[in-house]
């Protein structure tokens, strides 16, 4: 299921960092540590091509000894990187946070800095750049038509968690009549919802590829089609995270001490998590501790016998069952209860080994 070739490593003599906002790119352009100039152009595609045939007249220029480093900042980068993409120019993303955090101590905060801060981070990890690649436009749509339906969702609640909320204090008479009056919107959400679910459904169908990876994902017990496709679009189809550990972390369900010389402090889960993604694996877990017997009994012995705190023992179910669907994954099977690897000799009945002291 996943591409296991090593990644080549490239030398760089350019990097190029771009600050990006809605309507303008900043950039600052180095070679090698240092600083050649610094441009601001508006955030359009001819303006971006005009700047990259600005860049092949310096010395020694060329697109494939380039790094062109930039935060992720979500479709207002869209532009750049199709003009970037055009030119078989090296793109590198970053998190904005990971890019502020490698660089020490920051005071100060506009776009041409930022620019040069980038530039700057891109020259200091030179040697374990990463080049971007693209989603599949089918997994393009894919997160666009689920960003919408989550859209929709969260309209619906605002309305409905208000109303629930009026009932306890608001007249029966004045609650009915609201209630009334926005019947008609929260049925057309929930219709619209329902269409972005089947255009969801035939999108999956139509890629033998997404079809077996939502397939396999949701053969794991109490994980739905909504939680497969968003593992499928954060992980790139396994192309970005293919180790169950990661995405763990990336999802926020691994806890990570706390010590300090003789001061221990209890592990916890770190905030810095793709918060949706959490929340759905959430509700797997809830469900599987009712409905899959394995981790309903581990549930029970960790917290009825053992006496562990509810919450830490429903974060190591959410961290099995992110194991158990990334072991599908890469074995390319559908998940069986008493699967025996015939290389190990490993079921899936291991034991949970985890440290459960996440709060």
């Amino acid at each position: 299921m996943i591409n296991t070739e090593p990644i080549k490593l490239k030398k760089y003599t350019y990097f190029i960092g771009i600050d990006i906002s809605r309507n303008e790119l900043d950039f600052a352009v180095m070679q090698d540590s240092k600083l050649l100039f610094h441009k601001e152009i508006p955030n359009q595609v001819a303006d971006i091509k005009l700047m990259v045939t600005e860049l092949k007249g310096l010395p020694k220029f060329t697109i494939r000894k380039a790094a062109f480093c930039m935060e992720q900042t979500g479709i207002y980068s869209n532009h750049l990187k199709i003009a970037l993409k055009s030119c078989k120019a090296n793109i590198i993303i970053e998190d904005a946070l990971h890019i502020r955090s490698s660089l020490g101590t920051v005071r100060g905060k506009y776009d041409k800095i930022d620019a040069i801060r980038i530039a700057q981070y891109g020259y200091k990890n030179r040697e374990h750049l990463r080049v971007w690649q693209p989603r599949r436009l089918i997994l393009e749509q894919l997160a666009h038509l689920s960003t919408l339906r989550n859209r929709l969702i969260n309209v619906k609640t605002i309305i409905s968690q208000q109303l629930n909320e009026d009932t306890t204090f608001v007249n029966k008479k004045i609650l009915n009549q609201s209630r009334m009056l926005c019947s008609k919107s929260t049925g057309a959400i929930s219709l619209d919802v329902t269409g972005v679910d089947e255009f969801i459904t035939e999108l999956v169908k139509s890629d033998p590829y997404l079809m077996r990876m939502h397939d396999i994902i949701t053969s794991v017990p109490c994980v739905g089609t909504v939680t497969a496709i968003q593992i499928i679009i954060t992980s790139n189809e396994l192309r970005d995270i293919n180790d169950p550990k990661k995405y763990a972390c990336y999802a926020g369900v691994v806890p990570f001490k706390r010590e300090s010389g003789v001061i221990q402090g209890k592990a916890k889960v770190s905030k810095l998590a793709n918060k949706r993604v959490k929340a759905l694996l959430h509700t797997c877990a809830l469900n599987a501790i009712r409905h899959d017997p394995e981790l309903k009994a581990y549930f029970e012995r960790k917290h009825k016998e053992e006496g562990k705190p509810k919450m830490a023992v429903l974060n190591a179910v959410r961290n099995k069952l992110v194991l158990r669907i990334f072991a599908c994954l890469n074995q390319d099977r559908e998940y069986e209860p008493n699967y025996k690897n015939k290389y190990s000799g490993d079921t899936n009945k291991n034991e949970l080994n985890n440290d459960i002291t996440a709060s």
